[in-house]
């Protein structure tokens, strides 16, 4: 009987005991909306991997005040339906703390107000889109605007390449290619630069060569291109096919190192602007690229070093929150703990500043980082100045 009593005692202790560790090392559950399939997976799994490896790092460091992150990924296709249907899975069921996510601003312009009106952050790491922000103030992104980058962008390629005119292509069926070709709009009137002529196409066209055509007759001295990478790679090799020569001037979805595998022997000459670079040869870059091709046995883009830092921001508001209570509390904590931090990471020194909606009053978060623009020369990025 005695025995029985004391089992049932050292049980009692050990399952008191592994409770306790449990509870004082508790999972906080963030959410991730990318795009892991479809035409937009080759950025969505890019800043899967930048997110995972943040985590991963962060998680071996002791997590945050020793409770460990756990990643809910799901895949919102690149589709906005399917954006809506994530948010709702993650905020609603699986009860995350925030969502990062998702991938295409057309998706965010869609998804966002879900988290909005359930007061949970959302957080962009690759929407640049106008308006994004002006949703509300729990939306959040770390990925630089068109509106900011394309000026500097135009600015250096003007310099190097000696443009004086310049031919337009845009996906007109897209929030985000059509808020490029609004920005680029205005900065080549802010700078004179006259346009020969403006072609348009749509998502999952594949024959460009009536536009380039077109283009190629107008002689311009090179071609602004609002695209993502799925048509934007195919035009510039039907560019050179056709015997166009001159550089191209590419937006945020040009900017990654897929464009050296989708255009192979037509990547040269691509002028893109963004924070980061691969050629930043910065202290938290050079350990960012080594960590990840070491994980992923692949090179970074921008979009992983965006999602990892995006990480390490919302871990840093995260560090200064009370976990372990009201979810809904810890939310709205996150979302006052957010927009003061500063972080200097993969992507350079960050900080928020405060957006505004269509009638001028306060909003939500964008991110005040300063462009690095760089063009492509023998599949390599090269930065210019």
């Amino acid at each position: 009987m005695k025995r029985n009593t004391l089992a049932h005692s050292l049980f009692a202790l050990i399952s008191a005991t592994a409770l306790a560790a449990t509870a004082h090392a508790a999972d906080i559950k963030i959410g991730v909306a990318e795009a892991l399939s479809g035409g937009a997976a080759q950025y969505g799994i890019s800043i899967r991997h930048g997110f995972e490896l943040a985590a991963d790092e962060i998680n071996a460091a002791g997590g945050v005040n020793g409770n460990k992150l756990q990643l809910i990924i799901e895949d919102d296709q690149g589709k906005k339906e399917e954006a809506i249907n994530v948010f709702k899975k993650l905020i609603f069921q699986d009860q995350v703390l925030m969502v990062f996510g998702p991938t295409l601003s057309n998706s965010a312009q869609a998804a966002d107000p879900i988290a909005q009106a359930a007061k949970t952050v959302a957080f962009g790491t690759s929407n640049t889109a106008d308006g994004i922000t002006s949703i509300g103030d729990y939306v959040f992104r770390n990925s630089v605007t068109e509106a900011d980058v394309l000026p500097e962008t135009l600015r250096v390629a003007v310099k190097h390449a000696h443009i004086r005119k310049v031919a337009v292509m845009y996906g007109n069926d897209d929030v985000f290619t059509k808020s490029g070709y609004d920005n680029f709009v205005k900065a080549l009137e802010h700078a004179k630069i006259p346009v020969t002529t403006t072609e348009t196409f749509a998502k999952g066209d594949v024959d460009f060569k009536a536009q380039l055509t077109k283009i190629k007759a107008t002689h311009p001295d090179a071609i602004v291109l609002s695209a993502l990478l799925a048509e934007g790679a195919p035009i510039m090799v039907q560019a050179r096919q056709l015997g166009i020569t001159v550089p191209f001037i590419g937006g945020n979805g040009m900017n990654s190192v897929k464009v050296f595998d989708l255009a192979k022997g037509a990547s040269d000459g691509l002028y893109v602007g963004s924070p980061w670079s691969a050629s930043n040869e910065s202290p938290e870059n050079v350990k960012f690229i080594k960590a990840f091709e070491a994980k992923f046995k692949t090179q970074p883009d921008q979009f992983a070093a965006q999602s990892y830092d995006g990480m390490h921001i919302m871990v840093q508001a995260l560090k200064t929150i009370k976990l372990g209570g009201n979810l809904a509390a810890e939310r709205s904590a996150l979302r006052d703990a957010l927009p003061s931090v500063k972080w200097t990471g993969a992507t350079g020194a960050f900080q928020f500043h405060r957006a505004t909606d269509k009638a001028g009053k306060p909003a939500g978060y964008d991110a005040q980082q300063t462009a690095i623009v760089s063009v492509t020369k023998d599949g390599k990025f090269v930065i210019e100045k």
